[in-house]
C-alpha cells in the first residue's frame, strides 16, 4: 500500500517549493492577552498582528442564561430573538431598512456577490479586493471586470462603453483595503454609479466600529451612506466577536434569505455570540473612548514613523519589504526584540509586495507604539548592512 507521502507527492513537491520560495505556512497556538501574545515556546511579545482594533476580542464576558449553541441554520430553528434583535440594532446603527447575519464576514462577502450578481450583469471589483470578494466574483454568474486599483477613471470609462450591454452592474470595493490601509474613493465611486445607473456594494469589515462619528465606518464618515445599496461588515475585528453581517433596503435582505447558500446552508451564529456583539456595538455608538486612544496611538506611531497623517486614521500600516524572505526575516528580528508583526505574503498581496502589516489597537500603550517605532529603526539598519532594505 502506497504511503502518504507517495501518494501525494504533488503535494509534497508544491509545500517544498513554498518552503523554498518563504512562502510556506503553518498554523502555531498562540495565547492572547489583550495587546500581548503568547506562542507555544511561552515568549510574550506584544501584538501588532491582531485585527482587534478597540480591543474587545480578549476581555472576558459574562452571559448567563444565553445559549452556548444555536442548533440549526438560520431557516430551520437557528434564528432566535437574540439574532432578531441584533439584526435590528445593526439596521438602526448603518441607518438601512434592514440587516441579516452570518456566520463569518467571509461568508457574508462571498454569498452576497454571488448571490446578486445575477446572469446578465456585470462586476467591477478592484483589484486588490480581498480574497472573500474574489471569491464571491468567480461563483457569480455574472461577467466581471478587474480594474486598477482605485481607478475611478478606468471605471468611469468602463461603464461608459459597456454599461448598455449590461442588465445590473455592480461596482465592487472595500471601504479600507485590509493589506494596505487605504481608503477606497467612495464619493467618486458613487458619483459614477450615479452617472451611470450602477449599484455600489462595500465591504465596510476593516473600518466598522472605528471610523465614522458613530463608528459605522467610512461610509458614515463621508456621509454617503444612502448612496450605496449594500454594505457589508464584520462582527469580528474591531467589534471583537464572530460573524458578519449585511445591511441593506428590505427587499435585498429578502432576497438574500431566500437565495444566499452562504446564509441558507451554515449553522447560524451561537447566540452567545450574537449577545456579545450586539453589547459592543451599543458601546461603541454611545462613547469614543476606545476609537479615541486608537486615534492617539495611531498618530504617534506615523509621527514616530516619519510619515504624514493621513486623512483616515487607518490602524493598518503596511511595511512593504519586496521579497519574501526579507519580510520573514524582518519579521523575526522584531519578534527577537519582543513584538510580534507578521510577514504578509503573495499570495495575499501581489509578488513582489511582501510585507510587514502592523495593526494597531486600542489597547495598545504609548510604551508599546514607541517600541515598535524604535524597532523597526533598528530592523531597517540591521537590513541595510545586510544589502536588503525597510522603508
Amino acid at each position: 500500500m502506497a504511503t502518504g507521502m507517495s501518494r501525494f507527492s504533488d503535494l509534497a513537491t508544491e509545500l517544498e517549493a513554498l518552503r523554498s520560495d518563504g512562502r510556506l505556512r503553518s498554523l502555531v497556538p498562540r495565547r492572547l492577552d489583550a495587546a500581548s501574545i503568547q506562542d507555544s515556546g511561552g515568549h510574550r511579545l506584544i501584538n501588532f498582528g491582531s485585527n482587534d482594533y478597540l480591543g474587545y476580542a480578549t476581555e472576558r464576558v459574562t452571559t448567563a442564561s444565553v445559549a452556548i449553541g444555536s442548533s440549526a441554520s438560520a431557516l430551520v430553528t437557528g434564528w432566535s430573538e437574540h439574532h432578531q434583535r441584533l439584526c435590528v440594532e445593526l439596521a438602526d446603527f448603518e441607518s438601512t431598512e434592514a440587516a441579516v447575519l452570518f456566520p463569518s464576514g467571509y461568508a457574508a462577502c462571498s454569498g452576497t456577490i454571488a448571490t446578486l450578481a445575477r446572469e446578465g450583469d456585470l462586476i467591477l471589483s478592484d483589484s486588490l479586493n480581498h480574497a472573500s470578494l474574489i471569491d464571491g466574483c468567480r461563483l457569480s454568474p455574472a461577467q466581471r471586470i478587474i480594474y486598477p486599483h482605485r481607478d475611478v477613471e478606468f471605471v468611469q470609462s468602463t461603464l461608459r462603453d459597456n454599461r448598455h450591454r449590461f442588465a445590473r452592474v455592480w461596482i465592487l470595493t472595500e471601504s479600507v483595503f485590509s493589506m494596505d490601509g487605504d481608503v477606497a474613493p467612495l464619493v467618486e465611486l458613487c458619483e459614477v454609479a450615479e452617472k451611470f445607473g450602477a449599484e455600489m456594494m462595500v465591504d465596510e469589515a476593516h473600518a466598522t466600529g472605528v471610523l465614522g462619528p458613530t463608528g459605522s465606518g467610512v461610509c458614515e464618515a463621508l456621509d454617503i451612506r444612502h448612496r450605496v445599496a449594500v454594505r457589508i461588515g464584520t462582527l469580528s475585528k474591531a467589534i471583537g466577536s464572530q460573524g458578519g453581517f449585511v445591511v441593506a433596503d428590505q427587499v435585498v435582505i429578502d432576497y438574500l434569505v431566500n437565495r444566499c447558500r452562504t446564509l441558507i446552508y451554515s449553522t447560524s451564529l451561537a447566540p452567545i455570540i450574537v449577545d456579545v456583539a450586539a453589547e459592543r456595538i451599543r458601546e461603541i455608538r454611545t462613547s469614543t473612548a476606545r476609537r479615541d486612544a486608537l486615534a492617539r496611538r495611531i498618530a504617534q506611531f506615523h509621527e514616530r514613523h516619519g510619515s504624514h497623517l493621513p486623512q483616515f486614521l487607518i490602524p493598518i500600516i503596511p511595511i512593504v519589504i519586496g521579497e519574501c524572505h526579507d519580510a520573514l526575516a524582518a519579521s523575526t528580528r522584531l519578534r527577537d526584540a519582543g513584538l510580534f508583526v507578521p510577514a504578509i505574503r503573495p499570495p495575499t498581496v501581489p509578488p513582489g509586495t511582501a510585507r510587514l502589516r502592523v495593526s494597531l489597537s486600542a489597547h495598545h500603550t504609548a510604551e508599546d507604539v514607541s517600541r515598535l517605532a524604535d524597532a523597526l529603526g533598528w530592523v531597517s539598519h540591521r537590513m541595510l548592512a545586510n544589502g536588503s532594505t525597510l522603508p
